[in-house]
């Protein structure tokens, strides 16, 4: 999941996506890209003790070490860390700096059917290292005013990433994020949304929700949370249209 723009839903994707695709039976492992930990807080009670996504990238830890369950059926975790705020600097003189996460994920691979990775809203050296090992990416929109603006700058780096980095990288879908049914300003942004790019834009739209933005503080998915919800509704719907791609 990624997107420069902060605050556009990709933690909450990241999270209820992850439970929704458990819930259909198959085994999710979430990587929290991020050095606010928002995925790690937001689903899972860390206690600390173990490594993180820090320790897997700066000093060459196994995966598989970091790797935690959650409460959520089905879904593993690998936790961040604050800090990985300094890896760019502490990776300055590292060689092939940007693989590190693709080489940390390769022996765990077989072992789920959907890895995904929450990145920070930036285009530093923690989404790179993601979208170099990704195979593709699911990019958040917010419904708001120069949406697409922050789109073709992301579009413009993963195109980057392919040509030197990544060739199988492909962009797997746009999500209409916080869309409010009650303003013109949603329709018009997801309109001119599904206008630029048809084919690539998920027919399920999220909608603005505090029951979305409450159940984190509890350590659950809105699966969990509150499963008649609007927005449980809506991941669930993104699941089946996420497997059906797939």
């Amino acid at each position: 999941m990624a997107n420069q723009k902060g605050g556009v839903g990709k933690t909450t994707t990241v999270i209820n996506l992850g439970a929704s695709l458990g819930g259909l039976g198959d085994r999710v492992l979430l990587v929290d890209c991020d050095p606010q930990a928002n995925t790690s807080r937001g689903l899972t009670a860390q206690d600390g003790s173990g490594p993180t996504l820090y320790e897997v990238l700066s000093a060459g830890r196994e995966l598989t070490e970091a790797i935690v369950p959650t409460a959520t059926s089905n879904v593993d975790l690998v936790p961040a860390s604050p800090d990985l705020v300094g890896l760019e600097i502490e990776l300055a003189g590292i060689s092939c700096r940007e693989r590190l996460l693709q080489k940390g994920l390769a022996p765990v691979l077989r072992s789920y059917r959907y890895v995904l990775l929450d990145c920070p809203p930036s285009l530093g050296i923690l989404t790179l290292n993601a979208l170099v090992a990704a195979g593709a990416v699911l990019v958040p929109i917010q419904c708001e005013y120069l949406a697409l603006e922050g789109l073709a700058r992301l579009l413009e780096t993963v195109e980057r990433v392919r040509s030197g980095l990544n060739p199988a990288l492909t962009i797997f879908g746009l999500l209409m994020t916080m869309y409010d049914r009650r303003t013109a300003l949603s329709d018009q942004v997801a309109q001119e949304v599904r206008r630029h790019y048809p084919r690539l834009t998920f027919d399920t739209v999220i909608p603005r929700s505090v029951r979305l933005s409450e159940a984190p503080s509890f350590g659950q998915s809105i699966i969990e949370y509150d499963p008649s919800s609007r927005g449980a509704e809506a991941y669930a719907s993104l699941a089946l249209e996420v497997a059906a791609r797939g």
